[in-house]
């Protein structure tokens, strides 16, 4: 049974599939062809799979960089939000500059109109700028758009969508902070979170400023 079949199944255990992968990696071109596979089920878990094998072994699948590159453009936003966590994965092997290449592209749903795709994109910077430490004055800049982004939910402007990213742009700039080489635009928009009608969100706006020694 290839895998494919094997994701055929109920409850096929992708972690499984992911880790048998990492240990014949011939499979890998099995998984890229599902993903335009006429089941969506499959397609998903081809996704998953893939994704796994991002984390732990990026250096099997960084040669298909492009391959993920083209899903940051799919109608699907399962696998659009997928191809984003993937790449940000990838990064940490991309010893060819890829991402260079795509940053524009990558970081342009930051402004709007999908919080999602946004928040994603935000959620995995941390790991785009460790690994890129050249990219992390714009990296910064980009993930500081999300304050004034203009997000649509159900056809209308919504500020609360504003909020979530904002939080998460907290979350974020906490596991790079102190590489930031310019903290007063990242300390003024943490301090501005403190008045942000999202409880979560001025929370972690609170915990960020005591655990990096801002004063108010």
């Amino acid at each position: 049974m290839n895998v494919i079949e094997k994701l055929c199944l109920d409850g096929s255990d992708k972690e499984k599939i992911a880790e048998e992968v990492t240990g014949s990696p011939e499979y890998i071109t099995q998984l890229l062809d599902g993903l335009s596979h006429d089941k969506g089920r499959v397609r998903l878990g081809c996704d998953k799979v893939l994704r796994l094998i991002s984390e732990r072994q990026p250096t099997l699948i960084y040669g298909h960089f492009d391959i993920f590159v083209m899903m940051l453009d799919s109608d699907n936003n399962i696998l659009k939000w997928s191809a984003i966590i993937t790449i940000s994965n990838l990064v940490s092997v991309d010893t060819d500059g890829k991402f260079e290449k795509i940053f524009k592209k990558y970081y342009l749903p930051i402004a709007g109109k999908t919080m999602i795709t946004a928040s994603n994109i935000i959620k995995n910077s941390w790991k785009i700028a460790l690994a890129k430490p050249a990219l992390i004055e714009k990296i910064t800049q980009e993930i500081l758009k999300a304050e004034k982004a203009k997000y649509i939910n159900k056809g209308q402007l919504s500020p609360e969508c504003n909020n979530i990213v904002c939080g998460n742009a907290i979350d974020s700039f906490d596991k790079f902070y102190d590489k930031i080489k310019n903290k007063k635009p990242v300390t003024g928009f943490v301090k501005r979170q403190l008045k942000n009608t999202r409880k979560p969100v001025v929370k972690r706006a609170e915990k960020f400023l005591k655990k990096h020694k801002i004063g108010l």
